[in-house]
């Protein structure tokens, strides 16, 4: 039998963590300044007047290096739960966290590959 009273916590975490931030973006819409001058809509760069073009163009490996660095990165946080409980899991979950190794390896070395993990 479906019991619905036993999620009484979660509907209430639920309300909650909705509420906060509708609360906060309310409050900070009431306080803050609403006046807009030329110093409000210019360009700040450490104090001083910007020069040239806010326009920049960046190339593209800065980005590529990122995203790889924050996909290797990110992949490997999901080693840490089953580094953890790794006595108790056995060794199929072995087996499957050394598959997740194996793919971790070959999509690096891809990407070294490509050069994508070159700076210059």
């Amino acid at each position: 039998m479906f019991l619905l009273y036993e999620y009484d916590i979660f509907w209430a975490f639920l309300i909650i963590s909705i509420f906060i931030p509708i609360l906060a973006f309310t409050i900070s819409g009431f306080l803050a300044p609403i006046n807009k001058g030329p110093e409000k809509l210019s360009s700040y760069e450490s104090g001083i007047e910007p020069m040239g073009d806010a326009w920049l163009q960046f190339q593209i490996r800065y980005y590529m290096f990122a995203l790889v660095f924050v996909v290797f990165d990110v992949e490997t946080v999901f080693l840490y739960p089953w580094a953890m409980s790794f006595d108790v899991l056995g060794i199929s979950v072995f087996i499957e966290a050394l598959i997740f190794v194996l793919i971790l390896i070959v999509g690096s070395v891809y990407a070294w590959r490509k050069g994508a993990l070159e700076w210059s």
